[in-house]
């Protein structure tokens, strides 16, 4: 079965939801672009800064997440947000690197879950789903349960949860809470990918809540780097000359006990 995102719109900006002002210091940054509610934060609650030693990283949430967005097709869900980076090219064997951290107030039946994929720039197709999360009471989160497999290499290869309920500011009304065994947070997660194939890409994420719109999860996102050069701002990390070039896109996109 071929897996694809609902699309049905092409985003040309930032479309966010008011949160409390601990939970949202600033929009995603510019070029990068966001259906639903996303946002850049600092250290916040349960979510630290990431290895990749940024002071603040992104993230996306299903609160106010608005109808039919964030889902895989022929997987489902209800409502929830999807964030994507501006267009990068990459050469053949470049390697694709990133850190993120799963976080769901959610458990029990309702399995919330996020996603990562690589896009073709030309037509927006999928070109590798990078990861998948998903709730679950107990045992390995990545690849979430029925969701595409991981392309990525993920460090470290298995991810529980640390349970209870998640203090984060990105839940909103659902920081602190907890509907049954499953919710927690990851931690932070190492992607690594190899781009198979030269041309113009852009990376997506993806969080959906599942058969309600209660008790929120999202996704901290940090150090998108291709050939060790970082998203958005084109300056080589330690030990990298190569230059980056990257600009903005527009993002096909588009749906749990009633809250």
């Amino acid at each position: 079965m071929k897996f694809r995102i609902l699309a049905a719109s092409m985003i040309a900006g930032i479309a966010a939801y008011a949160l409390p002002a601990a939970a949202q210091i600033g929009p995603v940054p510019s070029g990068w672009s966001c259906t639903g509610n996303c946002g850049t934060d600092t250290a916040d609650g349960v979510v630290g800064l990431s290895p990749h030693g940024s002071s603040s990283y992104q993230w996306i949430s299903t609160a106010a997440g608005p109808s039919g967005v964030g889902q895989i097709a022929g997987i489902g869900g209800t409502n929830g947000s999807v964030l994507t980076t501006p267009v990068f090219t990459a050469l053949s064997g470049d390697p694709l690197q990133f850190y993120f951290n799963f976080v769901t107030s959610d458990g029990a039946i309702y399995a919330d879950y996020a996603w990562s994929a690589l896009f073709n720039a030309s037509d927006n197709s999928i070109a590798a789903y990078l990861f998948t999360a998903r709730t679950e009471p107990s045992g390995n989160i990545s690849p979430g349960a029925g969701l595409p497999a991981n392309a990525s290499t993920l460090i470290p290869p298995t991810s529980g949860i640390a349970a209870g309920g998640p203090a984060w500011g990105p839940l909103a009304g659902s920081s602190g809470t907890c509907f049954d065994a499953g919710c927690g947070y990851t931690g932070w997660i190492e992607s690594l990918y190899n781009i198979p194939t030269s041309g113009d890409y852009y990376v997506g994420f993806g969080t959906t809540n599942w058969l309600d719109t209660a008790y929120q999860t999202g996704m901290a996102i940090d150090g998108v780097t291709v050939n060790n050069v970082e998203i958005p701002t084109g300056t080589p990390e330690p030990a990298s000359l190569v230059l980056f070039a990257s600009g903005l896109l527009g993002l096909r996109a588009m749906r749990r006990r009633l809250g």
